[in-house]
């Protein structure tokens, strides 16, 4: 089998950057992006505010990288996308990386496609939380880690562990344990007790204690030094303890208050759209290393490795005792995950092992990708009608996923189709099927209206809208704070608002002209009744910007 060739993963980051164009959606990426305007507006990057509010749940990571960039290309999508675009590429090299080191150079590259063309891959550079940034802080520790423990260069660990650290910053604890989790369950399992006490470790964790520094001066400042303030409805509120333990571990313990009830397979259900297409070459894959190691008495050979798989599934194991879970948290375990497919892709393919596997496997990817592709098919031409232009680069996409599936000398189909469907389909999905979907987003479109035509946000007030709005204030480039009743309004004033709120003005005799009106809906939870066109219209609800006389 061919080794995958550079200029595929030139492609992928192409279409990643693709989606800076992209608005952001809500709720949590526009959240997100607001507060990193908010801090690069003010110039304090110890304290995190949002909409003018003291905000304490995410580490100021994402925050600091995003500000950064708005510094230098302005307030827009492509500032606050391209730090987390720019660690997603670092995560695919640093599995690339690791998977080398562990296995050899075609398996690296295989991972690498793996992880490049899941689904999850897809959005988190496009809907960018911190899972994105955390991600690749978490597998560039483990690869370097690994480095250092194959060739002893010092300056491998120590970068490591200042990865740990960035990735601390980005979503707490959790960036230590997974690494941790990989370590621990490698050398347990080959009797490396030695391992687990070494003199540079110290070295190690005086790096991630003085990178950690900063947040925690900030932290102490903003919250511990003022019990008085009052966060998520109390008061005596830790901004340390919080970061090192309530947040992540308290999660565990039911000390913290976020809770809805899901079980342990919550993660693994989502996985099956967000590590789409691989999760059905990945869960076999799982079940045949867990085997081979039961086969051997649980002992591994030292050519063996157990970092990726007993790294993933006690990572998942953590994440999945939470009581409070989401679909992405599982994404910083998505490069484990990668190179244990790609060691069975390799196995399957070069080595032809496991034939049972591939021969119910292989027809099974290629008639998934043809439904990918059909899915996608109806969302272009029926559910979202796109133009001509789409339509001829379909037809070529379409024709050269046909070619490669009907090339006979065409070795590896099992990795080639589905990886070819993943691209092609994420081309319309980026291009088309986002900007379709979020002009329906009134925060982002009534925002950048009112920045566009240069409204002063200190003029606008919000009343009886039946949505979150946290695009709103980025898009607008200024916190809207007027929140109130329609008698705070006066004459010159802008009100977002909806039927109810005109009928309100109606009945008080306040004269208004409409300035803007749209649809919207909330489109992070898409439903039938919104997907078919002929129903659309009974599923969103009519929006106003309204000048009061």
């Amino acid at each position: 089998m061919p080794k995958v060739p550079f200029w595929v993963f030139i492609l992928i980051a192409i279409l990643y950057f693709c989606a800076v164009g992209i608005d952001t959606m809500d709720v949590d990426a526009s959240q997100y992006a607001e507060i990193s305007r908010e801090m690069m507006q003010s110039g304090d990057y110890l304290h995190v505010y949002d909409r003018g509010m003291e905000y304490l749940d995410k580490p100021p990571f994402l925050f600091w990288a995003n500000a950064l960039s708005m510094k230098v290309f302005g307030v827009n999508n492509f500032a606050y996308k391209f730090p987390s675009i720019l660690l997603a590429l670092l995560a695919l090299y640093a599995t690339y990386r690791l998977a080398r080191l562990l296995y050899n150079e075609s398996i690296g590259r295989i991972a690498a496609l793996v992880l490049a063309t899941c689904q999850g891959m897809f959005l988190m550079t496009n809907d960018v939380r911190c899972d994105t940034i955390l991600m690749g802080w978490v597998i560039t520790s483990i690869w370097l880690i690994q480095e250092w423990i194959s060739y002893h260069r010092l300056r491998d660990l120590l970068l490591g562990c200042a990865a740990i650290s960035f990735g601390m910053m980005t979503k707490g604890p959790i960036a230590l344990m997974v690494p941790v989790f990989c370590f621990a369950s490698d050398w347990v399992l080959k009797g490396q007790w030695k391992n687990f006490f070494r003199p540079a470790y110290l070295l190690g964790l005086i790096i991630i204690a003085v990178l950690l520094i900063p947040m925690s001066i900030g932290l102490y400042q903003q919250f511990d030094l003022h019990p008085e303030k009052s966060v998520n409805g109390m008061t005596g509120v830790s901004g340390l303890r919080f970061f090192y333990w309530s947040q992540s571990f308290g999660r565990i313990t039911g000390e913290s208050p976020w809770k809805n009830d899901v079980d342990l397979s919550f993660l693994l259900q989502n996985m099956v759209w967000s590590f789409l297409p691989w999760i059905f070459l990945f869960l076999p894959a799982i079940v045949i290393n867990i085997i081979q190691l039961a086969r051997q008495r649980f002992q591994l050979h030292p050519y063996q490795e157990w970092i990726t798989t007993g790294g993933f599934l006690l990572s998942y194991l953590a994440l999945g005792s939470s009581a409070y879970q989401l679909p992405h948290y599982i994404f910083v375990a998505f490069p484990l995950a990668a190179i244990i497919t790609a060691k069975l892709l390799y196995e399957l393919i070069e080595e032809r092992k496991h034939s049972g596997v591939h021969k119910v496997m292989q027809p099974f990817l290629i008639v998934l990708s043809a439904l990918l592709l059909l899915v996608v098919f109806v969302l272009i031409f029926y559910v979202f009608p796109a133009d001509l232009l789409f339509i001829a680069v379909w037809v070529a996409g379409i024709a050269a996923w046909f070619f490669l599936a009907f090339r006979k000398t065409l070795t590896g189909k099992m990795l080639w189709l589905p990886a070819a469907c993943m691209i092609i389909i994420n081309v319309f999905i980026t291009l088309h099927i986002y900007p379709s979907l979020l002009k329906y987003e009134v925060g982002a479109v009534a925002g950048k209206y009112i920045h566009e035509r240069a409204i002063s946000t200190e003029n606008i007030f919000v009343y009886k809208m039946e949505d979150p709005l946290n695009a709103l204030h980025f898009y607008a480039q200024g916190v809207i704070k007027g929140t109130g009743g329609i008698e705070s309004a006066d004459g010159g004033s802008y009100l977002l608002t909806m039927e109810s709120g005109l009928n309100d003005l109606k009945d008080k005799g306040v004269a208004f002209d409409i300035v803007k009106q749209g649809q919207f809906f909330k489109v992070s939870e898409l439903t039938p009744e919104f997907l078919n066109p002929k129903t659309r219209e009974k599923a969103t609800k009519i929006y106003y910007l309204v000048k009061l006389k």
